[in-house]
């Protein structure tokens, strides 16, 4: 399916809670010096603006990140990211995780992007040139086996679709199963959303039999509005970077402790 485009939902609460775990996991892999790889499987247009007709339709940024933002601590690296996008594009930016991975990385490490959406990928194209960073119009469970084990082979891949196809539930767990088996010290991590029905829970129960020393974090929020299905967050981790599980129960804390569902 290729309908779905991120710009209605970019900077929610959701977005708070993966990106801030990207960006904690990034940062703490980018104090070595050793090059790393970085592979992500549905990437967006990289770089959103929450003034513009989309994000304002939904108003989900204004309940996330407009809302929560201050409550970060000034040296957290999600945050200095989105003030650092923002000082060159605007203070109505807002990076999607291509451009959080583009900033704290070096121009040593490799970055592979797929984004299967036309227009998502023409945008995606435009917003992040350099040599390091190669994008794809290409199925990113595809492209994400077939770059396992990368060089270099230390990194992290973020497996984050729209959810929109159910086969989502099932294709992921099989899809981390033969990366984890090709790439057994790669940081596997997987966004999903906590819907009313909860149509992830198999899907976790799978993940969680498979990978038993995975990281499994989620934060429940209320919905964004009337009819809205969606009322958390989930990440697992596979093989999870050391301080990664710690930040998140810090972050859970900081920003969405006082959020009831």
């Amino acid at each position: 399916m290729l309908s779905y485009q991120h710009a209605f939902h970019a900077g929610n609460l959701a977005d708070v809670h993966k990106h801030a775990a990207l960006a904690s996991a990034l940062a703490y892999l980018t104090r070595k010096p050793k090059p790393l790889s970085y592979i992500e499987t549905h990437a967006g247009r990289a770089l959103y603006d929450l003034s513009g007709a989309e994000a304002q339709k939904t108003g989900e940024a204004a309940q996330g990140i407009t809302k929560i933002l201050d409550r970060l601590p000034t040296e957290n690296p999600y945050r200095q990211t989105i003030e650092a996008i923002r000082a060159e594009h605007g203070p109505n930016a807002y990076p999607g995780s291509p451009l959080i991975a583009r900033h704290l990385l070096r121009d040593t490490d490799s970055l592979h992007l797929a984004e299967l959406h036309p227009q998502e990928h023409a945008a995606l194209r435009q917003t992040i040139r350099a040599r390091n960073t190669h994008v794809h119009q290409q199925d990113g469970y595809e492209l994400a086996v077939s770059l396992t084990p990368p060089d270099p082979r230390r990194g992290l891949c973020l497996i984050d679709p729209s959810w929109e196809v159910k086969s989502d539930y099932t294709t992921l767990p099989k899809t981390v199963q033969t990366l984890a088996k090709k790439w057994n010290v790669g940081i596997i991590m997987i966004w999903y959303p906590i819907l009313t029905d909860a149509p992830h829970l198999p899907m976790l129960r799978s993940l969680e039999q498979d990978h038993p020393d995975g990281l499994r974090h989620e934060v429940h929020f209320p919905p964004a509005r009337d009819g809205h299905r969606m009322i958390g967050s989930g990440l697992f981790t596979v093989n999870p970077p050391w301080g990664l599980e710690a930040e998140l129960q810090h972050l859970t804390k900081t920003l969405f402790s006082k959020l009831k569902p």
